[in-house]
């Protein structure tokens, strides 16, 4: 009886990729690294890349919609108004990435890690963003509502500008953190540890969303000076 042939478990490509190309990858192969591709409006979208490897790749514009990326890495990756809408990376990483512009609308990324990305003016709404975890994360004029960031440890993280209304951030720990002019109303901070938060701009018709939330004396003050009211 011959010997069943053993499939490769692993293919790593360079330069440009095609959907055909990735389509047969898909096909023959257990697991594909794209190292230093071009993916530059390249359509992936409703394809199966699970667990594939996209290392100093450019996704520029690149479309992923209704993709399957569960346990995806995507490191020192660029790609300005990349599109994931819809697609499901549960458990995905993103390191070192600029996704500036980038849309996650629809996502699902329960369990999703960013660290040390660019996601400036990003859209995230209607994502599914349960247990994702962000360090030294750039989300200013990024579009966030509704998510949860319960029990969340934020560390580097700039929420400037951003819309956070309706965020749930109940006993989150925020250190060096910004959260300076984001729109924050109808966000939970009860419990939330925010003396490692920058707090600026926020508004009298928001101050009631920080009840129960701890913040430090310096805080305080400056709050009370940004409300407009004096201590006598």
């Amino acid at each position: 009886m011959s010997p069943v042939p053993i499939a490769p478990v692993e293919v790593v490509h360079t330069g440009e990729l095609q959907r055909s190309m990735a389509e047969r990858y898909i096909a023959e192969y257990k697991h594909v690294r794209l190292l230093e591709c071009d993916l530059t409006e390249a359509d992936l979208s409703d394809l199966n890349l699970d667990h594939w490897h996209f290392e100093d790749c450019t996704i520029a514009r690149a479309t992923f919609d209704d993709a399957s990326l569960e346990g995806a890495v995507f490191k020192a990756c660029r790609g300005p108004f990349a599109s994931f809408i819809g697609s499901e990376l549960t458990e995905a990483s993103f390191d070192g990435c600029d996704l500036n512009n980038a849309s996650f609308r629809r996502s699902t990324l329960t369990y999703a890690s960013f660290r040390s990305c660019k996601l400036t003016g990003a859209d995230l709404t209607d994502a599914k963003a349960l247990g994702v975890s962000l360090a030294d994360v750039m989300l200013s004029l990024s579009k966030l509502p509704k998510l949860s960031f319960k029990k969340a440890n934020l560390t580097d993280v700039n929420f400037s500008e951003a819309d956070l209304h309706g965020c749930d951030f109940r006993y989150a720990v925020f250190e060096r953190c910004s959260l300076k002019d984001a729109y924050l109303v109808d966000c939970k901070f009860q419990s939330a540890d925010l003396r490692g938060a920058d707090l600026g701009g926020i508004r009298l018709t928001e101050a009631q969303y920080f009840k129960g939330a701890v913040v430090s004396k310096d805080q305080a003050a400056r709050l009370i000076e940004q409300l407009g009211l004096k201590v006598a």
